[in-house]
């Protein structure tokens, strides 16, 4: 650490003495003055990359982080620095092309980020077959104004061109030696800054570069143009990791493993042995919605009835990356976290996976998905052979009029009621069955409105008037809002969920099977949307001021705090029992797998989770992004910064331990997924272990 001083102190001297030869060089004064147009460049591409941070991280010193300006300005010096090796007529289309390439990043990421709240991989670019099927929802909810601010840079390159051209600006004399000695002089200008840069470095700023987990991070502290370059080595990573990482990958994959502690049984091992299964992926369902009324009328009736009627676990975190349902579909069959580069279900199909579909078939269970949707949307028609399915019934296997669908596809209530008649079928011609139905209307982006039936998310109240008469009053609050027309659309979700749970027992399907739900994300709606929820003035018929008694803060903790969906297991033993009731524990989606295990007396040897009942309030949810939950607190890796969530004293130990046990297993996570760890074929020691079983 002193010798990084030491240099940096140098480093300072030797700058500073340039600064001064460069104020007193009419030499390199004139440099600038014959070099606007590449100036021009550097300064537009720096600019863009600024402005983008601040539409994305909203404090001074995100957006204005001084290494993220100086590794932008490092980069688009260097890369600008070769337009000196072309002739002055021709340095223009190169500087633009570059320029565009680099707004084009900007508007990307802007974009992205709106929608995902993390900015853009290369590797995402496999997805885009998928944009045409969410187009409406993209072009609704993600683009905005904002995101096309950053073609100014383009544009005023090209006005400082016209100016120049006028002046005649590339007809000076082009010797090629004084272009390359103006190219060698630039780059090495370039070099210095990268030296400073780098002593600049921490070794957490190393690490989380090298992990590219924390994508924040590594933009606020590297720069927005240096990310995407690290991102698409990341991106082309596994092929090479393939071929040379797999010995490191391996020994961590069984020290991770032999570590773990053995599941305990508990009070509920085995108590729904035998039993058929229904799964419930509820799109976009939120726990805090149900909490929520409109003018008396519950949000959510139904899905707050099978709450109260069957095992509620309140603290349900989804997990998921840039898969959204495909990641969630990921972790909770297999108790693994979404990959770091791309998604499982599109770039690693054709990998073994320990399942729930798979470990159940083992025990005699006929296993099948429900979604009426394209086959192979998110790639499930490939992905649910490698997870266990012995069928997947999908759009074709269902009656799909123009009258009978909602938002992208299939009405959830039209959905619900064809797949109680396949249901009915299979329960005549299997003894155990397991299957999965997914929920479709509920999908951003929440437009259909005139479709999702009558309630009214703004506020009607009567009033008694001077005169003595009453009159309904009505006043503007969420109507015509994106978390209004949200709520209208799991207004219908919910009441779907309601007719399904009436048909399943009118069919008598629920007399020995448990019905699970999960939420698979959030709706991924705006924060200020919620302010407008919690902060609504009927008076002013606007947010309520700060230092109004009544204001409630929601910030980036209650937002993401705000995020939990909700996890239901629900049967008809269970209503009036001593298990039917609220589960607090803080509890991820890698954790149902591990949990159902227990309870329907399978094992997932590889899960990353936990049966919630073997490790109550002692659990931890880890996020892809690198952040974590406990009971204790939410912290936030970008920022290493946490909100308590008790009054327990936080101790620096706790936040290491947990944050270094939250590396570990994203990059093991990581590791099974890309190196096909759980394949016999490939895993001696995987061989080994089954036949000592």
């Amino acid at each position: 650490m002193k010798r990084v001083k030491i240099g940096i102190n140098k480093l300072k001297k030797f700058l500073k003495k340039k600064w001064k030869s460069i104020k007193e060089d009419h030499a390199i004064r004139n440099y600038f003055k014959e070099n606007v147009l590449f100036v021009s460049f550097v300064v537009t591409c720096v600019l863009n990359a600024t402005i983008l941070r601040f539409f994305c991280m909203h404090s001074i010193e995100n957006y204005l982080s001084w290494k993220a300006i100086l590794a932008d300005t490092m980069i688009t010096i260097a890369i600008g620095s070769f337009g000196y090796l072309l002739k002055p007529k021709n340095r223009f289309a190169y500087y633009l092309v570059l320029d565009i390439l680099l707004s084009a990043i900007c508007v990307i990421n802007s974009v992205y980020y709106t929608f995902y709240t993390s900015f853009a991989s290369i590797s995402m670019l496999s997805l885009t077959q998928y944009i045409g099927d969410v187009g409406d929802a993209v072009v609704e909810n993600v683009l905005q104004l904002k995101d096309m601010i950053y073609i100014i840079g383009p544009i005023a390159l090209i006005v400082v061109h016209l100016r120049l051209k006028k002046k005649n600006y590339d007809k000076r004399i082009d010797i090629k030696s004084d272009r390359k000695k103006k190219m060698l002089h630039t780059l090495a200008f370039s070099g210095v800054l990268a030296l400073f840069f780098l002593l600049t470095m921490s070794a957490l700023d190393i690490s989380r570069f090298m992990k590219q987990w924390n994508k924040e991070y590594v933009v606020m502290r590297f720069g927005i143009y240096i990310y995407q370059a690290n991102d698409l080595v990341s991106s082309i990573q596994p092929k090479i990791n393939a071929m040379f990482g797999y010995d490191q990958a391996h020994k961590d994959f069984l020290d991770y493993y032999a570590e773990k502690e053995e599941p305990t049984t508990n009070e509920f091992t085995n108590m729904f042995k035998g039993k058929n299964i229904i799964v419930i992926h509820g799109e976009s369902m939120m726990t805090n919605a149900m909490s929520l009324s409109f003018n008396g009328e519950e949000v959510t009736p139904n899905l707050n009835k099978m709450a109260s009627e069957g095992m509620f676990f309140n603290n349900f975190f989804s997990q998921v990356s840039v898969g959204t349902s495909s990641d969630s579909e990921l972790t909770y069959n297999t108790s693994l976290m979404p990959t770091k580069s791309g998604t499982a279900f599109v770039s690693y199909s054709d990998r073994t996976y320990v399942s729930t579909p798979s470990l159940l078939k083992e025990q005699g269970y006929y296993t099948f998905s429900m979604h009426a949707n394209n086959a192979d949307f998110w790639n499930r028609r490939t992905m649910y052979n490698s997870l266990g399915y012995d069928r997947f019934y999908s759009k074709t296997d269902y009656v799909v009029e123009k009258e009978n669908q909602i938002g992208l596809g299939l009405s959830d209530k039209e959905f619900f009621k064809q797949s109680i008649e396949k249901l009915k079928e299979i329960n005549t011609e299997h003894n155990n069955w397991y299957g999965v139905l997914i929920m479709l209307s509920n999908h951003t982006p929440f437009s259909d409105v005139e479709k999702y039936g009558e309630f009214n998310v703004d506020i009607t109240t009567e009033e008694t008037k001077e005169d003595g008469t009453v009159e309904q009053v009505t006043y503007p609050y969420m109507e015509g809002r994106k978390l209004g027309n949200y709520f209208k659309s799991l207004h219908y979700a919910d009441s779907a969920l309601g007719e399904f749970m009436t048909g399943l027992d009118e069919a008598g399907l629920l007399e020995n099977t448990v019905v699970i739900l999960y939420g698979d994300h959030d709706a991924r709606l705006p924060k200020k949307d919620y302010n407008y929820l919690y902060n609504y003035d009927m008076e002013t018929h606007d947010i309520r001021d700060e230092e109004d008694e009544e204001y409630k803060e929601y910030d980036y903790y209650q937002y993401e705090l705000g995020r939990k969906v909700p996890f239901i297991i629900w049967s008809k033993d269970l209503i009036g029992s001593e298990y039917n009731q609220t589960y607090n524990y803080i509890m991820g989606m890698y954790d149902v797998s591990p949990t159902l295990g227990n309870m329907f007396g399978f094992r997932n040897k590889y899960a990353l989770g936990h049966d919630i009942f073997s490790i109550r309030d002692n659990n931890i949810v880890v996020f892809p992004n690198g952040n974590w939950v406990n009971k204790n607190m939410y912290y936030n890796s970008q920022k290493a910064e946490y909100l308590p969530l008790t009054e327990q004293p936080i101790t620096e130990e706790e936040i290491a331990n947990n944050t270094e046990y939250t590396n570990k297993l994203l990059d093991v996570s990581n590791n099974i997924i890309v190196f096909d760890l759980l394949n016999p074929e490939k895993n001696s020691t995987l061989e080994e272990e089954g036949e000592k079983e």
